[in-house]
């Protein structure tokens, strides 16, 4: 028997449409809290009962004392049974809700390590996880001999932003300290690391009472660092789950995840396999992928990971049993790139194993199916050439991420 139970979900991002209508379907509340300037988005208005605005002190930040003072409002009058980030931005804000109000859920301590790419580094390290040579760049004689002891090229990386966002590539010490010295007051919220070359990999898990319920493994095939750097289009595509990359994968993936402490929820997370061919931990958050991620792994898997996420959260706020079951095994690939025209003309790139094109505006965005993955491959390899000479437009990359 399904109680009704209230849902509070955070977004400073336009996305969770399907975690809210499966909410909603399953006979809860749902109020949202989202930025001010995202009222005009096409919301599952139909399963959303209350919404409230926040104004952004820039792109993606609230003042969080004022939502704590407003959440203080909702208390009064709802039960909360559970608060939902639904980005990676809103991970933090979540995190202090729950804090504050005594909501369950990821709390302070714990979200650090999904959100703060310093303590998540620290924590693998710590438990013995590989992981890129890291320094904090607090301190001027440690980051000196940082740079002694771990050749370059290095990235020095902002400690809490999403996507590949803010990342930029040092080549030398002579790079490095003005490169330091412009971040000025913002200087403790980066890091640097050592660059490994190699391949790049996101594992987009659910996790049920610490149980990694569900996985889909892939691979990047223009990393997503290059591509917001570079320009380009961004692709990657689902690996079979009895090749060799996703045992290496599945281990690594699994200690990162019972170390960090998740109990519950979606998690992406990446690792890059360096040439020397073991599998180093890069980064993970406690949240659905982005870049339409959630697409491909349901084309491949048959599992819409916002839905079940919702699902799963259903179940433990109804204290039932919570199963998935993949009912497709096939593979999935993805290219996403930015485009010249609003809409681009598509027809050109329409093949038999297309399942959709996304309706993203100045953007090309293609989800891929096949039980066979040579095929994808080929089919990622052909689009992203017919993109790169007749739909691609390529802009600097931007000091704040889209996600």
């Amino acid at each position: 028997m399904n109680m009704e139970k209230t849902i509070v979900c955070i977004s400073c991002y336009y996305k969770g449409y399907d975690f809210m209508d499966e909410c909603k379907k399953l006979g809860n509340k749902v109020i949202l809290i989202t930025s001010e300037n995202l009222k005009e988005k096409p919301w599952p208005w139909h399963a959303i009962d209350e919404i409230y605005y926040m104004p952004e002190l820039e792109p993606s930040v609230w003042n969080l004392d004022h939502l704590v003072q407003g959440f203080a409002y909702l208390m009064k009058n709802h039960q909360i049974d559970a608060v939902i980030a639904l980005d990676d931005y809103d991970v933090e804000k979540a995190a202090m809700i729950r804090e504050t109000y005594r909501i369950p859920g990821m709390g302070q301590t714990t979200h650090r390590y999904f959100r703060d790419k310093l303590a998540m580094r620290q924590q693998a390290k710590d438990n013995g996880i590989s992981v890129p040579e890291f320094s904090s760049i607090f301190n001027d004689a440690k980051l000196h001999q940082f740079t002694q002891d771990v050749p370059g090229p290095w990235v020095l990386k902002p400690r809490s932003e999403a996507s590949a966002s803010g990342i930029k590539k040092i080549n030398s010490a002579d790079e490095l300290w003005p490169a330091v010295e412009n971040l000025g007051d913002e200087r403790y919220k980066f890091l640097l690391e050592a660059f490994k070359p190699g391949d790049v990999y996101h594992v987009d898990c659910l996790v049920y009472n610490k149980e990694i319920v569900f996985s889909c493994f892939s691979k990047y095939l223009s990393p997503p660092m290059k591509v917001s750097h570079e320009g380009g289009v961004f692709r990657t595509k689902t690996l079979d789950k009895n090749s060799e990359e996703v045992k290496g994968l599945e281990q690594i993936n699994r200690e990162v995840l019972t170390k960090f402490g998740i109990q519950n929820g979606a998690t992406h997370s990446e690792f890059i396999r360096g040439i020397d061919g073991q599998y180093y931990f890069l980064e993970t958050s406690s949240r659905v992928g982005g870049a339409h991620i959630p697409d491909m792994v349901e084309a491949a898997t048959g599992v819409n990971i916002w839905r079940e996420w919702a699902r799963l959260e259903n179940a433990l706020l109804n204290n039932v049993p919570y199963k998935i079951e993949e009912n497709k095994k096939l593979y999935g690939g993805l290219i996403v790139a930015l485009a010249k025209d609003k809409h681009p003309e598509t027809k050109v790139l329409y093949t038999s194993e297309v399942v959709k094109f996304l309706p993203i505006d100045y953007h090309v965005g293609i989800v891929y199916q096949s039980d066979n993955a040579e095929k994808i491959q080929q089919r990622l390899d052909e689009a992203a050439q017919l993109v790169t000479e007749q739909i691609l437009n390529i802009l600097p990359p931007k000091d704040k991420p889209t996600s």
